[in-house]
């Protein structure tokens, strides 16, 4: 069974038959008669595709591939472009363009019409004057000469020439007449007319073969019609029109589009109640699945987690009474803190921060119980929502805090009690919803990373990924596996319909296949799988990208056409821009479309070029797909993230083997959990192993200390990424023919990439040979490292964020922590405790007693417990000692005690000896708490120290005394930079600096090195 396309593309490739004397009616061109592709013959080579298929009887398929289609490639740009500029234009700039381009475009697709219809009547005028010509030459007899005789010989042999019909001119001009019907002749003689007309339509291809054959060169040209020469004229001067036609009804398409859709931001009351702050009730419907906020650190304290949902106001009551129906799009932000009661989480929760609740596994607890110091929450009710679910609130209406969103206002829901549910969701939203909650219950007891990963590859599922997991997947450029997009369609496609290139033969593949399901009810039925898709896994822009291109591809094979990938893509583009046109300003349709373009333009010739320097096809095939993604899609990324990864190639490969097992066993428990869990558990199970691989590619990736280099996050820094990428494509290219040189490359990238400790001692000076004591530089908060042997160190506190302190330790070769101290439990000096931990021997964490915030001292216990690291408490008069290293509690004292007035005031204060160096570490001390150390018996012991860490990172609230009696040589303040507090405050450098001490900060030299002894005391900054 061969396809339509099958048989055009055979045609095209064979050509018109050309028959010699070797074998009569083969099509093979004989010795004495050159083929289409001999010189001189006008027509150019084409590729022989029976001698390169590597078959001894050719290909059974032969196929030639002409250029690629490009022709909706400008209006799909065309109409991007406009609807991103169209949204936030006003109304009458809107119109304007719309009219314009009508206008412009109508009058370009008339002009080329008339001007068509002029070529085609000089056309006929040409005909005509051609034949009168051609019966001239024959004597103006108006008779037809002999038909040839075709008896034996080659075709159109005959009798009517001196040289017995073989080739002369005679025959050329026979031939032309008998191809040709003359309606005066006809009239004269119908009956012969009538056996001509039979004859001719009998033997067409053969009579045309004779007229082109049998003409000598001159008389070919003589005898060339001139119109077709106009018509090639006409299709060169109309065809521009109709392409700018096309581009200016797809911009006014774009505009008109755009133009309503930014309207619905504008229309109602409730961009005008956003400005005045107005407090209001109104019926809302969710329009996308709930999600958590990420925590951030703001000083001491962790910002308290919100749930966000996009919805539509349907229905407002404004504070006067006055009720409104409407239809405007809002962001609704509800606060779900650990102290509402309603706790949080399932999602964004991680147990990485903590803001938010984990299980005691360190990964996020979806629908955990509120409690205690297990660490676990309820989960929120408005996480439960599902899209199209109407809701009743009485929120204060704002402004948005960007510009330029799709959203009129923001609603702060008053109250974090569970929301009022005025309209249930749609029956498929529901279903969407069961099917996303079985696979949530289906992978609850599989590892911690295979649990927050698998849904996320499946539908996009994202909720439980923790992150510090979230962070691994972007420095590898991995987070393109947890955005639904076409990798996973296509695997869904090829389980239904097999290798889509198979999809309209006889050997086509797939469930369809073994079903017995037609081609065009398969067709069908991948329509209705796309629909579910994008439902399931909710309409976001890669997921929409995806779906549109399925469905075009579905379409060709439906209707017997040929499937052509770009011209589908331009297609998707254009109808998903004209559709919604916010999506032109997505960067996660951006990104989807460059990454889809790139396979299908770059991925395939690189793949070519690789396999002509001997890589193997399969492994070039995927060097060429990563590549080409990273390349096109590193420029955007870049603007999103501030930081080029150099290991994103690598990961992609590694990961590439395990994403379709995780997709497919992932579906296959989405599809079995709701009536059949033991089934989907065991699934889940089988997927958790390709997952939890993923997912240690994605850290061991980011954990490699040259990961990535720090690029300026603007378009000019794109545009600088985008020449450095075609600079090194074209060093590469020539790089690949020298095995040595391109070794020598690849080793040197490798340095890079592991930095080993020794080779950047040398080439930075960082860490200092012989340091002692380093303040890493976290920002607003404080981390510290003493040196307690070769890879080891006893770090005090943690830092505000995770990924700065692992960098830290990573720089410094830390791999083995006999003690984590934490001073106290704020935010700034814990919530980067897992990047502490991560990949690292600890023997303990020590902390005060004073668990003061709850829920940051819970979130200090929760990892602990995931990773069996006991925890002790400090007291004032405890000693320890680790090689080289000894130091002595000072502070907080022992029960009972008399409560501080803060965690500040509980802050662990240790005195520290190493190697003849001594310090002071005081944590966030203040005035009072100072005072009260210099009174008890460890504080009236102290003396003169080398290097004091100032306490509350520099603040202004120090006690003189204290600063006089510590006498510090060097004060070092770890502060972030701009911060809002004014740290370090000058009335405190200034005491310092008065007492005779150098004072350094991190928000001026960044992390700092002390090492030296006695009279040797120096800084080193990395």
């Amino acid at each position: 069974m061969n396809g339509p396309e099958d048989h055009a593309s055979s045609s095209a490739v064979a050509g018109p038959a050309v028959r010699g004397p070797g074998v009569r009616g083969s099509g093979v061109p004989g010795p004495a008669e050159p083929g289409p592709g001999a010189p001189n013959s006008g027509v150019r080579d084409r590729p022989a595709v029976h001698a390169t298929s590597g078959k001894p009887l050719g290909s059974s398929r032969p196929r030639q591939e002409g250029p690629t289609d490009l022709r909706l490639v400008p209006p799909a740009l065309a109409a991007w472009a406009t609807a991103a500029l169209t949204l936030g234009a006003s109304p009458g700039w809107t119109i304007g363009v719309v009219a314009v381009c009508l206008v412009v475009a109508g009058g370009l697709l008339v002009t080329g019409r008339n001007r068509e219809r002029f070529v085609s009547h000089r056309d006929r005028s040409e005909a005509g004057r051609v034949r009168d010509e051609s019966e001239r030459s024959h004597g103006g007899s108006g008779r037809r000469p002999a038909e040839p005789d075709r008896s034996h010989g080659e075709p159109g042999c005959g009798s009517g020439g001196s040289d017995g019909g073989r080739g002369g001119p005679d025959r050329g001009r026979g031939d032309l007449g008998r191809n040709r019907v003359d309606p005066g002749r006809n009239r004269a003689d119908p009956e012969r007319s009538h056996g001509e007309s039979g004859r001719s339509q009998a033997e067409p291809e053969r009579r045309h073969g004779d007229l082109g054959r049998n003409r000598s060169e001159p008389e070919r040209n003589r005898a060339a019609p001139e119109p077709s020469r106009a018509r090639r004229r006409l299709l060169w001067r109309t065809w521009p029109k109709a392409s700018v036609a096309a581009v200016l009804l797809c911009v006014a398409a774009a505009a008109a589009s755009g133009g309503l859709h930014g309207a619905d931001l504008r229309r109602g009351p409730v961009p005008d109640l956003a400005r005045q702050y107005a407090e209001v009730t109104a019926e809302v419907e969710v329009t996308s699945d709930p999600r958590l906020t990420r925590p951030r650190i703001r000083g001491a304290h962790a910002a308290p987690t919100a749930v966000l949902l996009n919805a539509e106001v349907r229905r407002i009551e404004q504070p006067d009474g006055t009720v409104t129906a409407t239809r405007t799009p809002v962001l609704v932000i509800v606060t779900v803190g650990s102290d509402s009661g309603d706790g949080a989480t399932d999602g964004s929760d991680s147990g990485d921060s903590p803001a938010v609740a984990s299980d005691s596994h360190g990964s996020p607890a979806a629908g955990s119980e509120s409690g205690a110091p297990s660490g676990k929450t309820q989960r929120s009710p408005w996480l439960s929502l599902l899209p199209s679910t109407k809701v009743h609130v009485a929120a204060r209406v704002v402004p948005e805090l960007a510009d330029g969103g799709r959203v009129a206002a923001v609603l702060r829901v008053q109250g974090s009690g569970p929301p009022r549910v005025v309209g249930e969701p749609s029956g498929a939203q529901r279903f969407a919803g069961e099917l996303r909650a079985g696979l949530r219950a289906a992978t609850e007891e599989l590892e911690p990373d295979a649990r927050a990963l698998l849904p996320g590859l499946v539908v996009g599922d994202t909720s439980r990924i923790p992150p510090e997991l979230d962070e691994a997947f972007k420095a590898t450029d991995l987070t393109h596996l947890l955005a639904v997009s076409g990798a996973n369609f296509t695997i869904l496609l090829a389980l239904l319909i097999g290798p889509p290139g198979l999809a309209q033969r006889a050997e086509r593949r797939g469930l369809a296949l073994r079903l017995g399901i037609p081609l065009r009810a398969t067709a069908v039925l991948g329509g209705t799988l796309s629909l579910g898709f994008v439902i399931v896994c909710r309409p976001d822009p890669s997921v929409l990208r995806a779906a549109a291109c399925g469905s075009i591809a579905l379409l060709a094979i439906a209707t017997g056409r040929r499937r052509s990938l770009i011209p589908a893509l331009a297609t998707a583009v254009l109808l998903l821009v004209l559709y919604d046109p916010w999506l032109s300003r997505s960067y996660g349709f951006l990104l989807s479309v460059l990454a889809t373009g790139a396979l299908l333009t770059l991925a395939p010739r690189w793949s070519v070029a690789l396999q002509r320097r001997r890589v193997p096809p399969r492994l070039a095939e995927a060097l060429a797909a990563a590549g080409a993604a990273q390349a096109v899609c590193a420029p955007v990324v870049v603007v999103l993230s501030a930081r080029v990864s150099l290991v994103a190639v690598p990961c992609n490969l590694l990961a590439e083997f395990a994403v379709a097992p995780a997709t497919v066993l992932g579906f296959m428990t989405l599809a079995t959990a709701l009536w059949a869990m033991p089934v989907a558990k065991a699934l889940a199970w089988c997927a958790s192993w390709p997952a939890g691989w993923i997912a240690d590619i994605a850290r061991t990736g980011a954990a490699v200390p040259g990961a990535g280099v720090d690029w300026p996050d603007s378009w000019a820094g794109a545009l600088l990424l985008a020449c450095v990428t075609v600079v090194l494509v074209l060093v590469g290219r020539r790089l690949l023919w020298h095995p040595w040189l391109s070794g020598a490359c690849g080793l040197l990238l490798l340095l890079v990439l592991v930095q080993p400790t020794p080779l950047t001692r040398v080439i930075t000076g960082w860490p200092p040979p012989g340091w002692r004591f380093v303040m890493c530089d976290v920002g607003q908060g404080d981390a510290m490292v003493l040196a307690a042997g070769d890879g080891a160190g006893v770090v005090v506190d943690a830092g505000p964020d995770p990924v700065l302190v692992d960098r830290c330790l990573r720089t410094l070769g830390i791999t083995r922590i006999p003690l984590v101290v934490l001073t106290h439990f704020h935010a700034d000096h814990v919530a980067g405790l897992p990047g502490v931990l991560r990949g690292r021997s600890v023997g303990a964490i020590e902390t005060t007693d004073f668990e003061e915030p709850l829920d940051q001292a819970e979130f200090v216990h929760r990892q602990a417990a995931a990773r069996r690291i006991p925890v002790t408490r400090a007291v004032a008069g405890e000693r320890r000692r680790t090689g080289a290293l000894d130091w002595r509690v000072l502070w907080p004292p022992p029960r009972p005690a008399p409560t501080p007035e803060g965690p500040n005031d509980a802050s662990v204060a240790l005195f520290v000896r190493s190697a003849g160096l001594t310090l002071l570490l005081l944590g966030d001390l203040e005035p009072p708490a100072q005072q009260a150390l210099l009174r008890s018996p460890a504080g009236a012991a102290l003396g003169g120290v080398d290097v004091l860490k100032v306490a509350h990172h520099g603040s202004a609230y120090q006690d003189p005394e204290l600063i006089r009696r510590a006498a510090p040589r060097l004060a070092l303040i770890s502060a972030g930079a701009d911060n809002p507090y004014g740290h370090p405050a000058p009335s405190t450098v200034a005491a310092l600096r008065a007492g005779g001490a150098t004072v350094l900060s991190t928000e001026e030299h960044g992390a700092m090195a002390v090492a030296g002894e006695g009279d040797r005391l120096w800084v080193a900054g990395a």
